[in-house]
This record gives structure tokens, C-alpha cells and sequence, in this order.
């Protein structure tokens, strides 16, 4: 019984507190300002798990990540990512992947680097995003000008805003999309 007492002693109870929270960085003032969240916010926008990959002449290089299922590796190879082996980035072949199915490619966790022809990189970015908003600012026009008509020939009207008014007055325009 009286190992039980001295257990209890040494534990930290309701009335006892530890040594760490007497230290000053626990007691001060934990409030934050919203500068302090804003820059936490900037913080996390910034990659500090992957290491930047070094550019490689002609080509876009990214991670990609080998666990979605919608958006997996081997789609992105048949688009025409290939992977960066640590001959494209000296410097990184402690990264290279030593065993399976990824083996000899640049990973950390579950996330691989690959390169992207810019020719190909410059034509999915301008479908993605130019032409294919394009599109549906086409299609949103073209709903807009059959509502419009139908509700004139029913002898109402339809009052548009700014925006829906000047969908078509905008074109397309060629993206920049490298530096």
C-alpha cells in the first residue's frame, strides 16, 4: 500500500504542477494576432515537405502523388510525364526509390517527380485555363440569349447583369505560361 501512496505522490494531480508549464514559454500570453494567423497562413502555402526540383531544360518538372486514384501515375505517363531519375537532378539521388514499382525514380513518401515536355505543359495549361473556360462561357452565353428569347416571346423580360452581359465580349487569349 504504501508503494501506492509513493506512486500517487509522483504523479501529477489536480493540485500539482509540472515542471514544464512553469516554464516562461507556457505562461506567457498565447494570444494571436491576426498578423500571426495571416503569416502561419503564408506558411502553410509554402512546399517545406518536397524539396524544389531543379529545372531541367525544356521540360515543366512537378511531384506528382501515387495515391489518388482519379489522377494516377500511369495517366499521367500515357499523357506524357516521364519520371526524373537522379540523373536529371543531381542532387537528389538520395530520393531515388531503391525498391518497387517506382524504383529508380525520384520519390519521398508518396509523392514522385516528373517532367512534362513544356510544348505539352503550355497546351494542357492553355485547355485548362483558357480554352476550356472559354467554352463554358460560350455555352453560358448561348443559355443566357434562349432564356432572353423565350421569356420574349412569353412577354416577359429578363434583366441581365454586367457580367452575364459581357460574356462574349471577351476572347480567348493565348497564355503565358512559362518564365
Amino acid at each position: 500500500m504504501l508503494e501506492d501512496d509513493d506512486r500517487l505522490k509522483k504523479e501529477i494531480g489536480a493540485g500539482r504542477r509540472s515542471r514544464a508549464s512553469e516554464d516562461r514559454n507556457v505562461t506567457e500570453d498565447r494570444v494571436r494576432t491576426d498578423d500571426d494567423r495571416l503569416a502561419m497562413f503564408r506558411m502553410q502555402m509554402h512546399n517545406d515537405a518536397l524539396p524544389d526540383l531543379p529545372p531541367i531544360p525544356g521540360y515543366h518538372v512537378c511531384w506528382l502523388t501515387t495515391t489518388n486514384p482519379r489522377d494516377s501515375i500511369h495517366r499521367r505517363m500515357m499523357l506524357g510525364y516521364s519520371p526524373v531519375t537522379a540523373e536529371d537532378a543531381p542532387g537528389l539521388d538520395y530520393a531515388t526509390q531503391k525498391t518497387g514499382e517506382y524504383a529508380g525514380m525520384i520519390g519521398i513518401n508518396e509523392m514522385l517527380a516528373f517532367k512534362l515536355p513544356l510544348n505539352l505543359y503550355e497546351a494542357f495549361m492553355q485547355e485548362n485555363h483558357h480554352d476550356a473556360p472559354a467554352r463554358e462561357e460560350e455555352r453560358m452565353a448561348d443559355t443566357t440569349e434562349n432564356l432572353v428569347e423565350e421569356a420574349n416571346r412569353a412577354g416577359s423580360q429578363v434583366q441581365m447583369g454586367d457580367g452575364t452581359a459581357s460574356l462574349r465580349s471577351s476572347p480567348s487569349v493565348r497564355g503565358v505560361f512559362t518564365s
